[in-house]
């Protein structure tokens, strides 16, 4: 079972591995007291160019480094056979569809889907796996969240799984995971937040409308301009064409654990967006959603490493809807 579309079916996975080009990283729960709870977690490093992520080529450059890492990470976390994926965002291409109409079968909305993302997609549509979500239903129309990656840059990453004997029944995306962190814990507003989530070859910008998905963005670490620049530019379109009336939350995620900014960077982040949006900036903290029980306070590194982990864990709950 591969990229997205049946993740709903799969049985909850054990353990939740995360590839990133810098790092793999892997976390369990378990549940204390009817509260779910991190009972394990690890992170091994990889060496520059090792994981390179591609949506069109090939995306495990250093094979051996990758699975050295992998096999070290999965024995601190229990040797797991069953495993959640979660890839960087590039990988796939993510766009938000809206249909006026929607068949009433399956197969004849996926048929629609498929023709409708297969006019921007880089690679042949049989190349192609493809899923999709429902997102908001407003004015007589429906959104669906759609993501388009190559299969064999899915299979890479399956593939380098079972070889260390974990078989991943879930893979998806970085970026989606966390928001699934957020949207576990309590307190969700029923009204637009934004989150950001950066990585060290990536920055994502998702604004939710309560747990909708209304808007998704992805560019590449060497993009002009600065990240509170997509940031600004991202709230401009987001009051003229979203009807946007100011956001409730605003959460910053990832720039901790990229392992390439230092505290003051990270702040300086935090604050230029802050600046921006004329609202504060949070950073994202998973435990909301799941405790740890190992410690009384926690570096931000680890709860950037651990947000996607806990969103791919508890995903199935009511609260996870992307």
């Amino acid at each position: 079972m591969s990229l997205f579309a049946s993740l709903r079916e799969a049985p909850a996975p054990d353990v939740a591995v995360e590839f990133a080009s810098n790092r793999v990283s892997a976390a369990s729960l378990e549940t204390r007291g009817g509260q779910p709870v991190v009972a394990a977690h690890a992170a091994e490093p990889l060496p520059d160019l090792a994981l390179v992520p591609s949506l069109t080529a090939a995306n495990l450059h250093d094979r051996a480094a990758v699975a050295g890492a992998l096999a070290r990470v999965l024995e601190r976390v229990g040797a797991p056979r069953r495993i959640g994926l979660v890839v960087p965002d590039v990988v796939a291409k993510v766009s938000l569809v809206r249909f006026e109409q929607v068949p009433t079968r399956a197969q004849d909305l996926e048929q629609l889907i498929r023709w409708q993302v297969k006019k921007t997609a880089p690679f042949t549509i049989e190349e192609a796996q493809i899923s999709y979500v429902r997102g908001l239903q407003a004015g007589g129309g429906h959104e669906f969240i759609v993501a388009l990656a190559r299969r064999s840059v899915i299979e890479e990453y399956e593939a380098i799984c079972a070889e260390a004997g974990a078989y991943a029944g879930l893979v998806d995306l970085a970026t989606f995971n966390v928001i699934n962190s957020v949207l576990a814990a309590p307190g969700v507003p029923d009204a637009d937040w934004l989150l950001v989530n950066v990585a060290v070859d990536y920055a994502s910008i998702a604004i939710m409308r309560g747990r909708s998905m209304i808007f998704f963005r992805n560019r590449g670490a060497d993009a002009d301009g600065t990240l509170a620049d997509l940031v600004h530019q991202t709230a401009m379109y987001y009051e003229d064409r979203l009807s946007g009336a100011g956001f409730a939350r605003v959460i910053l995620a990832g720039a901790a654990g990229t392992g390439a900014q230092p505290a003051a960077d990270v702040d300086e982040v935090r604050r230029s967006i802050g600046e921006r949006l004329t609202t504060a900036v949070e950073m994202v903290d998973p435990r909301a959603a799941a405790a740890l029980t190992d410690r009384i306070t926690a570096a931000p590194t680890l709860l950037d490493t651990l947000a996607p982990l806990v969103g791919l864990l508890l995903r199935d709950r009511d609260q996870a809807v992307v």
